[in-house]
């Protein structure tokens, strides 16, 4: 899979204050990627470097496998952003708004303005004054400025900021559309977890400037569901007893006479019973109660994640 955005060894220093600390960033092309921090971690920096808007003390940054600062205006073309907060003329329609900026951005392709306030579904708004929009409506006007170009890669920094619930079910469903139906690569940054689960499908981890970790979010369901746990005398035996007694088929054996069943929640009363009445000595039973929210606190050091 291709890399759209590569960042090697990214940093970005404020006087004696690191920002952003030797980060090494893949973001592959198709992806909706979560950029995962506690506010300050660092985040909008790094998203302000990829865009050009500052430069990196030092580090390189390769987008569609170019060096970003060796062809920036060709680069940036080919990608949308919103970056905190959209501004918008209030005294101005959304249409208006549109068509400054694509005056500005030299985008000339007929019934442009019009595709992208339909996509954001704000066609029926003609004449309303942006000054009278709602911010989930703003939002998604900045989404319609976003793509009018036909970007081929989104980068959204808090895009869901200060929505209510139904402002954020609509812009997380019209992101999840401009990646499914548009094929667009989207970079989300947020530091709320519940969003970024429903969103992403890879996610990188930044705290104190530093890159955690880079890591789909299939693997880490995977490493976070909920098990049973036995420590038993004959682990082999036991694994046999499990699926033959309990059609269990989704476990795991570990060193030590560990047995993970990730099935039969609530069913590790029978499943002791039936192993010691095949004279297994079970000598520890647990279920694990660790979720998302635990793997991430741990993960940053017990720091609390929104």
């Amino acid at each position: 899979m291709t890399a759209i955005i590569k960042t090697t060894q990214l940093t970005k220093k404020y006087g004696g204050q690191t920002a952003v600390d030797n980060l090494n960033m893949t973001v592959k092309q198709g992806q909706i990627y979560g950029f995962l921090g506690q506010n300050g971690a660092g985040k909008t920096t790094t998203i302000r470097m990829l865009l050009g808007l500052i430069k990196p003390t030092h580090g390189d940054i390769e987008m569609f496998g170019e060096q970003l600062y060796a062809k920036q205006k060709e680069i940036l073309r080919r990608v949308g952003s919103i970056v905190e907060f959209s501004g918008f003329y209030e005294n101005l329609t959304a249409r208006e708004n549109l068509l400054i900026n694509a005056r500005l951005m030299g985008v000339h392709k007929k019934n442009a303005i019009e595709e992208a306030l339909e996509i954001v579904g704000l066609q029926h708004e003609p004449d309303k004054l942006v000054g009278k929009f709602s911010l989930g409506m703003k939002q998604r006007l900045g989404i319609a400025r976003a793509i009018f170009h036909h970007p081929e890669l989104l980068v959204l920094d808090e895009p869901t900021n200060g929505l209510d619930p139904i402002g954020i079910k609509e812009i997380r469903n019209l992101i999840k559309s401009l990646a499914e139906e548009r094929k667009i690569t989207i970079l989300i940054s947020s530091h709320i977890l519940s969003e970024v689960e429903q969103l992403a499908d890879h996610i990188g981890i930044i705290h104190h400037g530093k890159l955690l970790e880079e890591i789909s979010f299939a693997e880490v369901r995977r490493r976070n569901r909920k098990f049973l746990e036995f420590q038993v005398s004959n682990d082999n035996k036991a694994a046999m007893l499990l699926e033959q007694h309990f059609a269990i088929t989704d476990y795991e054996v570990h060193d030590g006479g560990i047995i993970r069943v990730y099935s039969h929640m609530g069913s590790q009363g029978k499943i002791n019973k039936m192993l010691v009445d095949h004279q297994i000595e079970v000598t520890k039973i647990a279920l694990s109660e660790d979720g998302l929210e635990d793997y991430f606190i741990q993960l940053i050091g017990g720091g609390k994640v929104d």
